[in-house]
């Protein structure tokens, strides 16, 4: 994957990305990491062709993204920070992340679950994933509504799985587990993932890290290396191990 772009804001002369080039090789585990409003998030939106670029390209498997009907779609699971959980059972929330047209079987809801490490936690429940969810989520917690919600885009079984912010809510085992369980879906089933995250905990085992200021891309590479190269995220590392 290849994204090469530049985004203005609808408010005149505001460019919320310049010049900002990626590449991705598929079944990469990737993430992108800056300040709040360094334009992360946006490059998740124009990949899901949510926004169009006013130059540049974004290119999947060699297929710009712009020349294609929205059905590319179909290969992308979106986790967001803030989850959307509906009324209903566990399950039922579950089945929505499926492709269109595809009723998902118990064994691949199943195995979604454990790698998002949520299954252990639903068959304790008395009802199992005939549980109810209750409004917007409400009788379940903070961690476990976004281990489902990641559980739920798993379930699509994507090529391209995009997770803004999903972990923030996970306790440091929680993650880890979860960490875990996406490391096998990157090796066993060649999902590439592109995940935001604030806590460099979450994506210091990625394969590639991109570091975003100000609508740019200033460096990339591993975890150790950026420590070693980058000021800015050597003291933001620091910060959060003493923090």
């Amino acid at each position: 994957m290849s994204f090469v772009s530049a985004l203005t804001s609808p408010l005149p002369n505001i460019p919320v990305l310049s010049s900002l080039s990626l590449s991705i090789q598929p079944g990469q585990f990737c993430a992108l990491v800056g300040p709040s409003g360094a334009g992360k998030s946006t490059v998740l939106t124009l990949l899901e062709r949510f926004y169009t670029p006013i130059s540049g390209s974004i290119s999947i498997n060699g297929f710009n993204i712009a020349h294609h009907s929205t059905s590319f779609r179909d290969d992308i699971a979106y986790v967001p920070q803030e989850n959307v959980l509906f009324h209903g059972s566990i399950r039922f929330n579950l089945t929505l992340g499926a492709r269109p047209g595809y009723n998902p079987t118990d064994d691949e809801i199943e195995e979604a679950c454990k790698i998002a490490n949520i299954h252990d936690t639903i068959i304790s429940l008395p009802r199992g994933y005939n549980t109810e969810c209750g409004a917007n989520g409400s009788q379940l917690s903070g961690g476990q509504r976004q281990r489902l919600s990641i559980a739920r885009a798993l379930v699509r079984k994507p090529k391209l799985l995009l997770l803004d912010e999903s972990t923030s809510a996970l306790d440091a085992e929680s993650e880890r587990a979860l960490e875990l369980g996406l490391e096998r879906a990157v090796k066993g089933h060649g999902v590439t993932v592109i995940a935001i995250a604030h806590r460099l905990r979450t994506i210091a085992r990625a394969d590639i890290i991109f570091l975003v200021e100000a609508g740019m891309v200033v460096d990339k590479g591993r975890h150790e290396e950026l420590v070693q190269r980058s000021e800015s995220y050597r003291v933001n590392a620091l910060h959060q191990m003493l923090g």
